[in-house]
């Protein structure tokens, strides 16, 4: 698995070695399907494991690492990733590059143990801030290992957290993947956040309104000023659509086949699939948005992406907006089919 080159692996095993290839030196966590794959391929391929008490326990370790200069991650799942969100609520505040890999499951509570697209709210502006954080949605394998990357990349240079939000289903699809021959390595280095030669003040909490709401303002002043560079999406065969599909992850990689499909028929449907949920791609939207004639968001909730889009998108821009809403189920390309008419 170490070599470069065409490798038949799973969704976990491309995870892992993308986590290895980045540099990440310890992972801290409780198991929780469907990401135990990953803590298992981690400890199998490392050994630099700490299995905690659970994922309070597992977020603030990562939140303490970090602060070291530990290159450290974490991985959870549906109620882990809402016991992670204290964790995730410290390293937003105290802008600490905290990376973590969230498998999507079914919820309310333990739900289903797989899949959902039911965590995206949750991921994006979980816990009582203002969601200052960045949240990558990969729909195959070479992006899983591509965002994984940058997610890493990108906290620590930025110093906000990162979540890859990815699913069981694709976790757990095995594929040929091809690995890069030049890989991109992460340009800054881990140094610590507090070293003990140094007075660094870095407060989780404030004594005055005014000192906290200034605070805010500047990090969403360094938000806004990064978002235009992290802020992607894949767009496809829009250039006449009359419809346009928006789906993220694995769903989008669904309705991209159903895209492929519907052409065939004649029917003039184009894609948008956000690739970065947070900061949602805006500007790509709007430009997209502005030439078709109504919107289709597909997706396995009851509207946590629509609502990201309604949020996001241009207020000028007034279109239908319909639903398809597969709450904790996967959606083929055929389902999607159906549902579309030109």
């Amino acid at each position: 698995m170490n070599k470069v080159g065409r490798q038949l692996l799973t969704g976990a095993e491309v995870c892992v070695q993308a986590c290895i290839d980045v540099g990440a030196e310890f992972m801290y966590g409780y198991p929780i399907t469907p990401t135990s794959e990953v803590f298992n391929g981690w400890i199998n391929r490392t050994g630099k494991y700490l299995q905690t008490e659970d994922e309070v326990a597992a977020g603030f370790c990562v939140c303490g690492a970090v602060l070291a200069g530990q290159k450290a991650f974490t991985a959870t799942a549906g109620p882990g990733n809402v016991l992670m969100q204290d964790a995730l609520g410290l390293a937003e505040g105290m802008r600490l590059p905290f990376v973590v890999i969230i498998g999507q499951r079914g919820g309310p509570s333990s739900g289903t143990v797989i899949y959902s697209q039911q965590e995206v709210i949750l991921s994006c502006y979980g816990g009582h801030g203002e969601g200052m954080r960045l949240v990558y949605s990969p729909s195959n394998l070479q992006e899983l290992y591509n965002l994984t990357i940058q997610a890493f990349d990108d906290a620590w240079r930025y110093r906000f957290p990162a979540i890859v939000l990815t699913d069981g289903y694709l976790l757990k699809t095995k594929s040929v993947f091809t690995r890069p021959i030049n890989f991109d390595q992460m340009t800054g280095e881990s140094l610590p956040l507090v070293s003990a030669s140094a007075n660094v003040h870095l407060p989780s909490i404030y004594t005055l309104e005014e000192e906290l709401h200034e605070k805010l303002l500047q990090d969403k002043k360094d938000f806004d000023q990064v978002r235009n560079k992290l802020e992607a999406a894949e767009v496809y065969e829009v250039n006449d659509a009359k419809i346009l599909l928006i789906a993220h992850g694995i769903v989008g990689a669904s309705a991209k086949q159903a895209v492929m499909n519907l052409r065939q028929q004649g029917k003039r449907v184009g894609l948008f699939r956000p690739i970065t949920l947070r900061p949602f791609p805006k500007r790509r939207l709007d430009q997209v948005a502005a030439k078709v004639n109504k919107i289709m968001v597909v997706e396995s909730a009851m509207g946590q992406l629509e609502r990201l889009v309604k949020d996001e998108l241009d207020p000028q821009i007034s279109l239908q907006i319909d639903s398809l809403h597969y709450p904790a189920l996967g959606v083929e390309p055929e389902e999607i089919c159906k549902q579309v008419y030109v």
